[in-house]
């Protein structure tokens, strides 16, 4: 038996309509041209008879591996890096963080808000910090999942198992349905913003400058860390942890929590997800009104993220925050909600 129910039965497939009007009514606050590209797609079906074969990378299992061992590792140079030192990795973690959360996932994949020039460099720095490939293929191989969320066509398919959803899927080729549903997304926006595609340019100088040499240097330039430690933890132990925040709202916002806003879907509202990944674990919401840039209905509580996007909005550098209004997201939780009592 699989490990989930499908992700749309029957009976919600009868909700299609009713889900497209609301996406595209109530105003959203004023934006009537919200993104359709990260609805799902009740029309998919998943292509019968045996599957593809799973064809494993190698090369990513070796260096998967050898950056945990060596993530491991770090936890034991703890106790010998200063003070500064761990400061400056937990702030190393926080920008990068804010690099997926704010930047390729918030702006870049479902365009929830509007970044200035200097906010869209900065979110892009912090993206190559972070690591997760260049915000062009996160943000498509993103809105894929959205649009086919749990089925063959999903990046990481949580249906396939707790071990793919988080980190599986990067250890083998791509289902074909995936490749061929990214290459038929709308991503003209994409294409047109410079800094993301200065990133896809320069994405491995870029990686190598951000995720690497500047955290390591800082520490042994400015308060004289050794280069041991100042590799190991706030590069490459710093990394790993963002690596797995990152993954878990993959893996367990879609296993383990409760669905307030819709029972038909399998993504929950994971409390441990949002701590660790700032604020990205109100998962069921998010895959209910994707196009929020808060991704949750209580806005900054435990959500440094959308703490974040609103001091940039304060600061003049971030503008036109998309927001389900609240009489939308409770007519929701009383048609498709699972009755579970929605905390922030």
């Amino acid at each position: 038996m699989p490990l989930f129910d499908n992700h749309q039965t029957a009976a919600t497939m009868t909700e299609a309509e009713a889900l497209v009007k609301e996406h595209n009514s109530s105003n959203v606050n004023g934006f009537p041209e919200a993104n359709t590209e990260d609805m799902f797609d009740h029309t998919y079906k998943e292509k019968e008879g045996h599957k593809p074969p799973m064809v494993i990378v190698w090369r990513n299992v070796f260096l998967m591996t050898l950056l945990h061992i060596g993530a491991v590792y770090s936890l034991f140079l703890i106790p010998t890096a200063s003070h500064l030192t761990l400061l400056w990795s937990a702030l190393c973690f926080l920008i990068s963080a804010l690099g997926i959360t704010a930047g390729a996932h918030r702006l870049w994949s479902h365009r929830s808000y509007k970044a200035t020039l200097p906010l869209r460099i900065f979110l892009g720095a912090a993206n190559s910090m972070a690591f997760q490939n260049d915000i062009f293929e996160w943000a498509r191989d993103h809105r894929v999942h959205h649009k086919y969320s749990e089925t063959d066509a999903d990046p990481h398919n949580a249906r396939r198992g707790f071990f793919f959803a988080h980190i599986g899927w990067l250890l083998v080729r791509k289902h074909p349905d995936v490749i061929e549903k990214g290459r038929k997304l709308e991503i003209s926006d994409l294409k047109a913003d410079k800094v993301v595609m200065s990133k896809w340019l320069y994405y491995k100088p870029s990686v190598l400058l951000m995720c690497f040499f500047i955290p390591m240097f800082v520490p042994w330039y400015l308060w004289g860390e050794s280069l041991w430690v100042a590799y190991f933890i706030p590069a490459l132990l710093r990394y790993t942890l963002v690596l797995n925040a990152a993954w878990l709202v993959n893996s367990a916002a879609h296993m383990w929590g409760n669905r307030p806003y819709d029972k038909n879907i399998n993504p929950r509202e994971n409390k441990f997800v949002t701590f660790s990944a700032i604020g990205e674990g109100f998962h069921n919401y998010h895959h209910t009104f994707p196009f929020d840039y808060a991704t949750s209905e209580f806005g900054c509580k435990l959500n440094i993220t959308t703490c974040f996007i609103d001091a940039m909005c304060f600061l003049g550098l971030a503008t036109d925050c998309k927001r389900g209004s609240r009489e939308m997201v409770q007519a929701r939780v009383q048609r498709t909600g699972d009755g579970s009592p929605r905390c922030g």
